[in-house]
């Protein structure tokens, strides 16, 4: 109780101290960094990660691009050459005119790359940078490219991709959050009791929401995924917490005649409860800090600290509203448009064993949809972006116009001799798939001296201690063919060097589907195990957790399985990602409601009648939450034009629903079923069960 007068007590300096460290927020947001780059949450000590680093340091090359030009001149293209050379950052541009003087034909050089260099009104140029692939640096560089280049300039590769994801998150993100604002406070004005309670609910969510966002500057960077879902979500997860003490406050003042005495009461009530609440959701993220593709622990590390801070801001800057606006609240208060749940818990309890045969139904088509989520998820990042932006179209004509669909980097030991370099290129190039392999001996020949080679062209593709090969594939990245082709070129590659390494965004692609293959499992058997424990002991019984997590576990399947039968395939990380914040956002629906089963049990009541008196009393609560957390999500999912966010948020709204349905009507079912298991397996039930029969049976 302390700590409840001291804020009702300090509600003004709060409130000032809470828009102070606004300020400092709003400043930490705009300088923390947004990665746009799933490659870089690989792991450090990955050969592919390992690679690109040593590309970087000891080649000085970094990010890769290859550029499509169309209906242009040879010496207008070895203009254009020269003017991206100028470009900062640009380290080397790879073309006929970089290699050779222009004045000599080009088809002196070997037929077969010639040929798969140029078409009839188009020609191809690779261009290095001496940037990362999501260096800032490097995003200004293509912005420049295509500026210089115009309409008749294709830029494709991984810092194009990087780029437009990039542009077009910030242009809708802020979309994000407006409709996420109006959605959330369309559910808080159609299932709330006041016309303002809404408004105030936002202000506290909202300066929460910039605080977190805020403090991701002592974190340095985080991903465009984290930055897109944390407000929405801490907005969609955090809005029960004031929902609890709004309630508890007005339960409150029927008691008391002062509403600070009230307050006072409804922060100490309210505290237990959502601190309790919160856990499970807070072990949910935390849970995504477990994956060893590092993306998990970024987002997880954010909405575990966004749900903290949201549970802070509940008992201390809301209140503090409450009691500020207090009068205006009172005086725009109406009826809840949801009506007495009386007769429905009647008729749910009355016909209990249909939704159990329903249940029953249910779980093997749940479970087979769930068991193909992992084969029908998409690795490649191109796939998540709409059809008319510059990199898919860049990608396109490099597929149609030169068969073109990956490429690989290979850095060779320059100790390697020529001969044997040349017996690996020509291994390489008879892998299926394999277009050709570029370097410096493929370039210019067999019939040309190494000896004779100046030193400007050999510094293109060596190093003093690597020599660069690309391979270009026509597989695409993250198929099983491109996959298969990885292996093969790598078991060439160690036969001819051992310290080898074969990089790229197709091979870092693979060990990014082998990572998060594994990362799904070990989160959920985290999440289920941190989860299961929490609620043993909120509960103190050994049957509930399995009961609550086998239901909501049953909701994720549903939800996770619908893809397969609708046909649709999944962005890779949306299903770790959901299994777990589902999980841990709307297990405390069933929490409620068992929880209070439990106390009318332990009261007296027998089973149907503490059923009934959960499911009335706990409805309206399960209801406004599940459809404030579909309703802010669903808003994105159908806006979004970036298929990773509007997938997850779609996932998140559906599985809200699935949840919320699930508890209203399978739960009630369930605790009617295992009534004298729960009994007999949890603290303080079983001993007041017998005494009440014993007493019953006396009377």
């Amino acid at each position: 109780m302390r700590f409840s007068k001291a804020v009702v007590k300090y509600r003004v300096p709060i409130l000032i101290l809470t828009l102070l460290l606004m300020i400092p927020s709003v400043i930490g947001m705009a300088n923390t960094r947004i990665n746009y780059d799933m490659l870089d949450y690989l792991p450090s000590d990955m050969d592919t990660v390992a690679g690109q680093a040593e590309l970087l340091e000891d080649f000085g090359k970094g990010a890769f691009s290859l550029i499509i030009v169309e209906d242009m001149s040879d010496r207008d293209i070895a203009k254009l050459c020269d003017s991206i050379k100028e470009v900062d950052h640009v380290e080397t541009v790879l073309w006929y005119s970089t290699l050779a003087d222009i004045s000599i034909p080009m088809e002196i050089l070997p037929d077969k790359i010639f040929n798969e260099f140029n078409t009839e009104n188009s020609t191809m140029m690779a261009v290095f940078f001496d940037t990362a692939t999501s260096d800032d640096k490097t995003m200004d560089s293509i912005r420049e490219i295509r500026r210089i280049a115009g309409k008749q300039c294709f830029v494709s590769g991984m810092s194009a991709l990087v780029t437009d994801l990039k542009d077009l998150c910030e242009k809708e993100e802020p979309v994000y959050v407006g409709i996420a604002v109006v959605l959330a406070t369309v559910a808080m004005l159609v299932f709330l009791d006041g016309w303002m309670v809404p408004f105030v609910f936002l202000a506290s969510i909202g300066m929460m929401i910039l605080l977190n966002l805020g403090t991701n500057y002592f974190l340095g960077e985080i991903s465009y995924i984290t930055k897109a879902l944390s407000a929405v979500l801490q907005l969609a997860v955090t809005m029960d917490y004031s929902i609890f003490l709004w309630h508890s406050y007005n339960e409150q003042k029927t008691k008391y005649d002062d509403n600070k005495e009230a307050m006072t009461y409804a922060i100490h009530e309210t505290l237990a409860s959502v601190v309790g609440s919160s856990i499970t959701t807070v072990a949910g993220f935390a849970a995504l800090c477990f994956m060893t593709f590092t993306l998990g622990r970024d987002l997880g590390i954010v909405m575990a600290k966004g749900v903290i801070l949201g549970v802070i801001g509940c008992v201390t800057v809301l209140p503090s509203l409450i009691l500020v606006f207090d009068k205006v609240l009172q005086k725009t208060k109406h009826r809840s448009l949801i009506p007495d749940m009386t007769k429905f818990s009647e008729k749910a309890v009355k016909i209990f064993p249909i939704f159990l045969i329903v249940f029953a139904l249910l779980i093997t088509p749940a479970l087979y949809g769930y068991s193909k989520t992992n084969d029908e998820v998409y690795y490649d990042m191109g796939e998540c972006l709409p059809q008319d932006m510059e990199y898919v179209i860049a990608n396109s004509k490099l597929s149609e116009d030169f068969n073109i669909s990956s490429t690989h980097m290979v850095l060779v030991d320059e100790d390697v001799s020529t001969k044997s370099v040349r017996a690996m290129i020509n291994e390489m190039e008879d892998v299926d798939g394999v277009k050709y392999v570029l370097g410096l001996e493929s370039v210019l020949g067999s019939r040309v001296p190494e000896e004779i080679i100046p030193d400007s062209i050999k510094s293109i593709l060596e190093s003093d201690k690597w020599e660069l090969l690309l391979i270009n594939s026509e597989y695409s990245v993250a198929s099983d063919d491109v996959n298969a082709q990885i292996d093969s070129l790598n078991s060439i590659l160690k036969k001819y060097d051992d310290g080898g390494m074969l990089i790229g965004e197709a091979p870092c692609m693979k060990d990014m589907i082998e990572t998060t293959d594994r990362d799904f499992q070990v989160v959920n058997a985290v999440s289920i195990i941190a989860i299961f424990v929490i609620i043993a002991i909120v509960e103190k019984s050994a049957s509930l957790p399995f009961i609550l997590i086998t239901l909501i576990e049953f909701a994720i399947f549903i939800n996770l399985g619908l893809p397969h039968y609708l046909g649709q395939s999944l962005p890779f990380i949306a299903p770790i990602c959901i299994s777990t914040i589902q999980l841990g956002a709307t297990v405390d629906y069933a929490i409620l409601m068992t929880t209070r089963y439990k106390s009318e049990r332990i009261s007296g009541l027998d089973k149907r009648q503490s059923v009934m008196t959960a499911i009335s009393t706990s409805i309206s609560s399960i209801i406004v939450s599940g459809m404030g957390l579909f309703l802010a999500t669903f808003g994105v999912a159908v806006y979004s034009d970036i298929d990773i966010i509007s997938s997850m948020c779609m996932l998140m709204a559906r599985g809200a629903v699935v949840s919320m349905l699930c508890v209203i009507f399978i739960l009630p079912a369930l605790l009617m079923l295992f009534d004298r298991v729960i009994c007999a397996t949890t603290l303080g039930m079983r001993k007041k069960t017998i005494r009440i029969r014993e007493e019953n049976k006396h009377a």
